[in-house]
């Protein structure tokens, strides 16, 4: 519905123009083409920044209060809740019901994808070509827009399922018709722009935000992984190219999890330590919405915020809280949440919020700058011994699995003793917990289909749970 409209106001557009030549027949002085752009290292690298956009895309913000698209990840999963009163858009997804075609969450996603897909393949098309750098650069910046590009359609195709799949850039209006692919292909060209990718050169750390190798072999395990699962459900030598890339990446040695959950918000430690990838954000130029968004709403928490009214887009439900255990270091106050009075329940009642992202800084200058995490390493960590779990039949005894997993554990529970095995079961319900609000849970369950019945504490069958 969405593509049908794109191409419908095109070629409105092209009717209009066309009707109009008569207004049109000087020149245009100032307009740039792709064959005069890219003639210079400062231009590529602007075209390289250019594919960076559809990273924060998702993370807009709307005009109504405290909403955005990349909520609804959240909110289908069952485990948020939206303090504030939403509108239909939301409650679509809050209460999984009577999800509409025209549920404008949907462009958004749709336009995070196409859009700097586009870039993509501009860029990669054009740079290809040119000799303004050498070699060992043109590969490196090609190796950023390759990994983007399986980032796009990796994330595309988990929302959407079968879409168009789009590798050259467009020139006129003679190559937008686009039917879909097989979510088989689509998986193909993912896979295949993240091995380039990975050949590229590309450093392991990269302290400035940029694309960095550990992102690409990250990624790339989390692709095998959904691969493995459903819906294409490849099997055990899909969760073992898994678990390989992952531990890559560990053995490399050059992430490791931070030794405090405070440190998650420190801008200090941004693009290193745990945060293998991020959506840079900026204070005065590239806002951040989460700080503000999440705050309790009417009632902001102390200290004040200066503008508290952001508010009220997503806590957790109160089973969901009550899931972690009592002396879990991630529920205790100010870890990944905090209690506060809300007016909109019963007086002096105390009710959790996140507190995971919040931004010291945003309280003193009213606007946040602070980056998210889009690939944590323990994320990594707990998808290599998902994987291995999966190999070996639902429980591992694998030490580098077993490791993976209790470095996350221990964090949380420190002094507990490392298990001799650990199942799948085990290491889903950690991602669950250690990943809560980072919009990696609905994913999970899709690939999956498993959910958490909080309320029993155990995994079960995603298709039938309420």
């Amino acid at each position: 519905m969405i593509m049908n409209k794109i191409f419908k106001i095109s070629l409105m557009i092209l009717v209009f123009f066309s009707s109009c030549n008569k207004f049109l027949e000087e020149e245009p002085a100032s307009f740039l083409t792709t064959d005069q752009y890219y003639k210079t290292e400062d231009q590529i690298q602007a075209a390289a920044n250019g594919t960076y956009t559809g990273l924060n895309m998702p993370f807009s913000g709307e005009i109504t209060v405290a909403a955005s698209p990349v909520y609804a990840l959240e909110y289908i999963t069952g485990y948020s809740r939206r303090p504030r009163p939403s509108g239909g858009a939301d409650d679509q997804f809050l209460l999984l019901q009577n999800i509409e075609n025209s549920n404008n969450r949907f462009e958004t996603w749709w336009n995070s994808t196409y859009i700097p897909i586009e870039n993509c393949n501009s860029f990669i098309a054009n740079v290809s070509q040119t000799t303004v750098v050498n070699e060992e650069k043109k590969n490196r910046f090609l190796g950023e827009a390759y990994f983007l590009r399986a980032y796009y359609y990796f994330r595309a195709v988990r929302l959407f399922g079968s879409i168009p799949l789009k590798t050259e850039p467009t020139q006129n209006l003679d190559n937008i018709l686009i039917g879909k692919a097989s979510i088989d292909d689509i998986y193909a060209q993912i896979v295949g722009d993240l091995q380039f990718a990975e050949n590229a050169g590309l450093p392991w750390t990269d302290k400035s935000g940029r694309i960095n190798l550990a992102a690409v072999k990250g990624l790339l395990a989390e692709v095998y992984m959904t691969m493995a699962g459903y819906p294409l459900q490849k099997g055990v030598s899909y969760y073992q190219m898994a678990y390989d890339k992952a531990i890559e990446v560990i053995n490399s040695g050059e992430y490791s999890l931070f030794t405090r959950y405070a440190d998650l918000r420190d801008a200090a430690k941004n693009n290193a330590g745990e945060h293998i990838l991020m959506n840079q954000r900026d204070q005065r130029n590239a806002t951040s919405i989460i700080h503000f968004n999440f705050v309790p709403y009417p009632e902001p928490p102390e200290p004040v915020s200066v503008i508290p009214n952001f508010g009220g887009a997503m806590a957790p439900t109160l089973a969901f809280y009550n899931s972690f255990a009592s002396d879990d270091l991630r529920k205790q106050e100010k870890q990944f949440f905090y209690n506060v009075k809300y007016v909109g329940d019963a007086a002096g009642k105390l009710n959790p919020f996140i507190y995971k992202f919040w931004d010291d800084a945003a309280e003193e200058t009213s606007r946040s700058g602070a980056n998210f995490s889009l690939m944590r390493y323990a994320d990594l960590l707990l998808l290599c011994s998902e994987a291995k779990t999966m190999i070996d039949g639902g429980s591992t005894g694998d030490a580098a699995g077993v490791d993976a997993y209790y470095a996350v554990r221990s964090r949380a529970f420190p002094g507990l003793p490392r298990p001799a095995s650990i199942s799948t079961d085990e290491v889903l319900k950690e991602r669950y917990w250690e990943l809560c609000f980072e919009f990696h849970t609905w994913f999970d369950m899709q690939r999956t289909r498993k959910a958490f019945d909080v309320e029993h504490n155990r995994i079960v069958d995603l298709i039938g749970f309420k």
